[in-house]
Formats: C-alpha cells, sequence, structure tokens
C-alpha cells in the first residue's frame, strides 16, 4: 500500500480496538539529541501514529512549551537531515507510521524531490506544514504523492464548508482538525461547541479525523475520541520530556477514561 495508507491503517486499526487512535507530538532531538532514538521508540510504543517535530526557529502555529523545545533542538545542532540520517539507521526497529510536522522553510530548502526520497526511505509516510496554504502546495503535494506519502490537510473551526470539504478531500492518511482558533499548548480545556464542529468534520471527510490543540489528559481523549477517529497530544507530552520522565505512563494514562 502506499505509505499514507499506513497512517489511516493504524487509526482506523485503533478505533476497532474500541479506542480513540492516539497520536503523540516530540520535538526531533528534545530534550536530549543523544537520546532522540530511545525517545521515539518510547513514544511509538503508545501512540498509533508519531507526529514528529522539525525544529524550526519561528514556530507560529505553537505556544511556549514547543517553541523552548525547538530552540533547544536547534541550538543542539538537530537539523532535518540530522533526523532522516537517525531515522535511517533506527528504521528497522520502528514499526509505527511517523508522520512529520514541519513549516515550511526546512522543506522548502531541502528539496521536495529529495524530501520526499529521504522520507520514504526512513519510514516517514506524510507531512503537515502549517504554514503552507493550500493554493501553494500543489509542488509539494506532486513531489510526496510520487512516493506515495500523504500531504496532511489542517481545518479549524473557522473552515468555511466548501473550503472544509475541499481540504478533506485533498487530505492523506488523517485530517487534522485544530480544535481552537489560537496556538498549540493551551490549558482553557476545550471549547464547548466542540462535538458539532467535529461531527461536521467527520461526516465531510473519507479519512480518519484527528483532533489537535489543547488536549491534555484522559477525559480530553475521551471527549474528542467520541466525535472523531483520534487524538493528537503535543505540549503536554513535550512537558513529561521535558522533566526527564518516562511518556509511556503518561500517553498510556491518556487512554484510561
Amino acid at each position: 500500500m502506499p505509505a499514507h495508507e499506513r497512517i489511516a491503517t493504524a487509526i482506523t486499526a485503533a478505533n476497532d480496538a474500541g479506542r480513540p487512535g492516539l497520536v503523540p507530538f516530540i520535538t526531533a532531538g528534545y530534550p536530549d539529541p543523544g537520546t532522540f532514538i530511545e525517545t521515539l521508540k518510547a513514544v511509538a510504543d503508545v501512540g498509533d501514529v508519531v507526529e514528529l517535530g522539525i525544529p524550526f526557529s519561528d514556530p507560529m502555529a505553537d505556544g511556549m512549551t514547543i517553541q523552548r523545545s525547538s530552540f533547544e533542538a536547534l541550538k543542539n545542532g538537530v537539523s532535518l537531515t540530522w533526523i532522516f540520517d537517525r531515522l535511517d539507521a533506527a528504521k528497522d526497529e520502528l514499526g509505527t507510521p511517523l508522520v512529520m510536522m514541519s513549516y515550511l522553510n526546512p522543506l522548502l530548502a531541502f528539496g521536495y524531490d529529495a524530501l520526499a526520497e529521504r522520507a520514504l526511505e526512513t519510514g516517514v509516510c506524510g507531512f503537515i506544514v502549517p504554514d503552507l496554504p493550500f493554493e501553494e502546495s500543489d509542488d509539494i503535494r506532486a513531489a510526496l504523492e510520487a512516493k506515495g506519502l500523504g500531504l496532511i490537510q489542517l481545518v479549524t473551526p473557522a473552515t468555511p464548508d466548501e473550503r472544509l470539504k475541499t481540504l478533506c478531500d485533498a487530505s492523506r492518511g488523517f485530517v487534522y482538525a485544530v480544535t481552537i482558533t489560537g496556538i498549540t499548548g493551551g490549558d482553557a480545556g476545550l471549547p464547548a461547541d466542540l462535538t458539532d464542529y467535529l461531527d461536521k468534520v467527520s461526516g465531510m471527510s473519507n479519512l480518519p479525523v484527528c483532533a489537535g490543540f489543547g488536549i491534555r489528559e484522559a477525559r480530553d481523549v475521551a471527549n474528542v475520541g467520541a466525535h472523531a477517529a483520534g487524538a493528537i497530544v503535543g505540549s503536554a507530552l513535550v512537558e513529561v520530556l521535558e522533566k526527564g520522565e518516562d511518556p509511556r505512563p503518561f500517553l498510556k494514562s491518556l487512554l484510561d477514561a
């Protein structure tokens, strides 16, 4: 199957097992570049799909937690080439589909064709690019899809219905439903009208819908899972890693509700 189909298959398998799919996010090379693969394996032990953040100097969609992790990783020399090289050495030990979340500049600098080639070689199945408008995505989409990789689209509560349908149809792997009109890492809880929004997106999409931003505890995962296929957990997990703790107990606790 094309690599992007591994993403949807993993999330659907979790649903078939009676639970939401869990998509943990980590910043590559954080908190310690030397333990990157060990951290990734620990997260992949629990997550159904792992979202791997590519450090960037101006992560405009992210709050302070992920900004801080990105800054530290960059300071320690983590780059896209470095990440691919580490993944290459460990690809036979990771069975969980990987998705890279990156702002456009590092991908553009790497070159789209080379990006798709290295991603396929290292077990990366898809990409999330939050600062890339759909109307400007043709070139990278073509390069990725030529290798069976997917470009995952983000939608928000403010996305008009016609555009929502366009983005759902264009997405590969899953549709990323942003839960709030804001940045990652908030602690104000999920919005009261989330269920109607997620039901609408799920009704329009032929792919699993995974909700992210502001998901921090088991209750959030359960609430999202009643109306979407999966939950994306980022800042709360990065905070666990920041403390030097094993991520597995935290991730398992998210599925206990």
